[in-house]
């Protein structure tokens, strides 16, 4: 593609990418008229733009031919003004309903290879909380990787990984004490060169501390506090750094709210039990609550299905239908109001003409 095709396969750069390109496209990046960018992180009103040998700032208002952009997206810039020219399809998108009630999408990161989903072995361990990020990583199709850290505190870490295995099928598992570079090793086979991965969890679990295990540029990062296993550092923003082991990790802010959306398809391969168990079930369309017949509650009675987990499938389902539809609703608004305003304005266009 360019003298810097291999600087650009550190940042990530696949074929699926590179065959998005026009022919024309191609012959401008070899001139040097357009910039092949990821974006790396989001301050505000500026976007930080990764290229093949350097980093810089554009203005947000610059990026508005490519609506809203997540951290990993791939964009080409026209290289002497740097405005947007298009962003190129995404091989992968992670998002989630934004906290609170208002109706609409955020973009986590775009365009990862592999998910570390991290819990600390402490209080915060929840296996709810794990469902709904293996989830997330299924329907976005990224390899999910749940890794335990502050081990050395747990007094049974082979509990807690056989808890996690049973969350859903051949899902990888890795416990380790954050702050011992040799333990984070075992990570490393998802960090190499030109390997995107991404740490989500909770505040407080070690996401930052493992962040500089792996290589990651260093963060203040205070004790945690004893009463409630929170850190004092906090992450406030989504930034792609360069690892030393030649991949690219991004640490994301703690979630305190995880509503899935437009999930169906994720909850499904997560609770691929619940569903083979719904096969028996006299009804088709059962919703497994006070049903005659139904093979789902007679497995959460008998023990074989936990309840625990039942209940959690129940939410999950309940939850990204009505986020769905709540989201859907908000786009044909969003539309119709769109409509209003172009008549509004194509009105005051022919009135200024004289053709009323």
């Amino acid at each position: 593609m360019s003298m810097n095709s291999q600087q650009l396969r550190e940042l990530g750069w696949k074929s699926c990418f590179q065959q998005q390109l026009t022919s024309d496209e191609e012959g401008q990046l070899l001139q040097r008229q357009l910039l092949t960018v990821r974006v790396g992180a989001h301050f505000g009103s500026r976007v930080l733009c990764l290229e093949a040998a350097e980093e810089f700032c554009v203005p947000i208002s610059l990026t508005e031919a490519c609506g809203e952009l997540a951290v990993g997206d791939w964009v080409l810039l026209d290289a002497p003004t740097h405005r947007a020219v298009r962003r190129l399809e995404r091989q992968s998108i992670v998002a989630r309903k934004s906290a609170g009630d208002r109706p609409q999408w955020q973009l986590i990161a775009a365009n990862l290879d592999t998910l570390f989903i991290v819990s600390s072995c402490d209080h915060d361990f929840n296996p709810s909380r794990l469902e709904r990020y293996l989830s997330l990583a299924a329907d976005a199709d990224v390899q999910p990787v749940v890794v335990l850290t502050k081990a050395d505190l747990a007094a049974d870490v082979a509990q807690l990984r056989h808890e996690v295995t049973a969350l859903k099928r051949d899902v990888i598992v890795e416990a380790v004490d954050a702050r011992e570079p040799e333990q984070a090793a075992v990570l490393a086979e998802w960090c190499g060169v030109g390997q995107t991965v991404a740490l989500v969890g909770s505040s407080g679990v070690g996401k930052s501390t493992l962040a500089m295990s792996l290589g990651a540029p260093a963060l203040a990062t205070q004790e945690v506090r004893q009463d409630d296993s929170k850190g004092r550092h906090t992450t406030t923003a989504r930034w792609l750094h360069r690892l030393t082991a030649g991949g690219l990790l991004m640490d994301t802010p703690g979630m305190r709210e995880l509503q899935l959306s437009d999930c169906e398809s994720g909850i499904a391969e997560v609770f691929d039990d619940v569903l083979l168990l719904a096969q028996a079930c006299r009804f088709a369309d059962c919703s497994h609550q006070s049903e005659p017949g139904c093979a789902v509650q007679a497995a959460v009675e008998s023990g074989t299905l936990d309840d625990r987990r039942f209940r959690s499938y129940l939410k999950l389902i309940s939850e990204q239908a009505h986020n769905a539809k709540s989201l859907r609703q908000r786009r044909y608004e969003s539309r119709k109001q769109g409509q209003f305003y172009k008549s509004v304005m194509s009105a005051k266009r022919q009135k200024k003409q004289g053709d009323f």
